[in-house]
């Protein structure tokens, strides 16, 4: 098939000489049984790149069973993965299939590969060496022949070499790697797909799409698209639906573009020029200037709450692990829990977080290293940024958790979903 119909067909996008590579290596092992590995960003397609390997193979009357390995809870992935008989575990009231078998024949995808636990990781081996697993509270051994994919957004051999991820199943995984690149790494293929998008959505909804301005196409191309194609896509779609029969200049583009407007903050920035940040500088009275100032405000004032939230449950945990027989008295304070600004610098030196006052606990070991490094952190900071701030946080709470981000997520007092936002946000992963 040629690589441009077999692009069109499956929805790889693109005509930028990366894309054109990734195509050609998927064109190459398709018709085959082995293992693929996909590694990128979350958004850059790994989904759609794995039904495309499927549908081309030789299996592709067959299903291909998606599994997103990072989003089911550890105490039942092994169930899930390999099925359980009726009364193994409490609720199991009958017999049920799992992933692996439902895949028979066809092609299993593995998504979130580096999320799977380690006492899992080696039942995985064995069913990729040999096609042979146990059902759960079964003792007959049973077999299958599927064709594996795996996915991470992750590097492997970090993990491997950190010891949450086994060498072993790494190798037979990293038979043929294809790495799909982020969409701000093919500038040149930011706009024709966007405008298919918008063609899709336009006749999707019976809607009349107007065009955009050339500093809207400047905008899109300079955007670093955080969320890869899937964000794409979705601006695409938002623009189509309620920007109905508007011509889009830059001002109406901006509105759905997710993030803050300058060099330096956070990696989901627009890349500007020194020039553009002069002339955005000149122009801030303006009432657009002001809008754009006012969202950051508001995402300010998101990562602020998260930082309390992580800051408080973290530092108030680090006590209580040290089985603290008496704290010192609390002044009554009665503080609107949204007047950060008023308060930071209040918090961050109160004795109550415990950070200036670690010394003055007579059942904490002077040299207990978690303490010692949060405290030296505050005082060399005095008031640090937002982000260093929260970065340490989440340095400290991996580390403190041997990199389980399930238990770190919960010290911290954020989601999973946020904790992972923010390891890619600053880098962490």
């Amino acid at each position: 098939m040629d690589r441009q119909v077999f692009q069109e067909k499956f929805g790889l996008l693109g005509e930028s000489d990366a894309i054109r590579q990734v195509v050609d290596k998927i064109m190459q092992v398709s018709g085959t049984d082995i293992t693929v590995m996909l590694q990128g960003e979350s958004g850059v397609g790994k989904d759609v790149t794995a039904r495309a390997i499927h549908a081309m193979s030789k299996r592709s009357r067959k299903d291909i069973v998606i599994v997103n390995c990072g989003a089911i809870p550890e105490g039942i992935i092994e169930s899930e993965l390999f099925g359980h008989e009726k009364g193994s575990f409490t609720g199991a009231h009958e017999a049920r299939k799992g992933y692996f078998e439902k895949a028979d024949g066809g092609t299993i995808f593995l998504d979130e590969i580096g999320d799977t636990p380690k006492n899992i990781q080696v039942k995985l081996l064995r069913v990729l060496e040999s096609g042979e697993f146990f059902r759960v509270g079964s003792s007959k051994l049973s077999t299958v022949d599927v064709r594996v994919i795996a996915a991470t957004n992750r590097d492997l051999w970090e993990l491997v070499k950190d010891g949450s991820f086994r060498e072993d199943l790494y190798y037979r995984l990293d038979t043929v790697k294809i790495k799909l690149p982020p969409l701000r790494d093919r500038q040149e293929d930011i706009i024709p797909i966007f405008r298919k998008f918008v063609t899709e959505f336009s006749s999707k909804y019976d809607s009349v799409f107007q065009g955009f301005s050339d500093e809207a196409k400047e905008l899109l191309v300079s955007y670093r698209w955080p969320g890869n194609v899937r964000e794409l896509r979705n601006v695409a779609e938002q623009l189509v639906v309620l920007e109905k029969s508007q011509f889009i200049d830059k001002d109406r583009l901006q509105k759905y573009l997710k993030g803050r407007q300058f060099l330096g903050s956070t990696d989901n920035l627009p890349v500007l020029s020194k020039s553009e940040r002069e002339q955005h500088f000149e122009n801030e009275s303006s009432s657009a200037d002001m809008g754009i100032i006012y969202r950051a405000l508001v995402e300010m004032r998101t990562d602020i709450s998260d930082l309390k939230k992580m800051l408080a449950k973290f530092l108030y945990s680090t006590i209580a692990d040290k089985n603290i027989k008496a704290l010192p008295g609390a002044t009554p304070r009665n503080i609107d829990p949204n007047d950060i600004s008023s308060h930071l610098r209040k918090q961050m030196d109160d004795s109550s977080l415990g950070i200036r006052s670690v010394d003055s606990f007579d059942d904490v070991d002077d040299n207990d290293k978690e303490n010692d490094d949060i405290e030296s952190f505050f005082r060399e900071k005095e008031i640090p940024s937002i982000e260093d701030a929260e970065k340490f946080l989440i340095e400290q709470a991996l580390k403190r958790f041997d990199g389980n981000r399930r238990k770190a997520s919960e010290a911290l007092g954020v989601s999973e979903r946020t904790l992972y936002r923010k390891l890619d946000q600053y880098g962490l992963q």
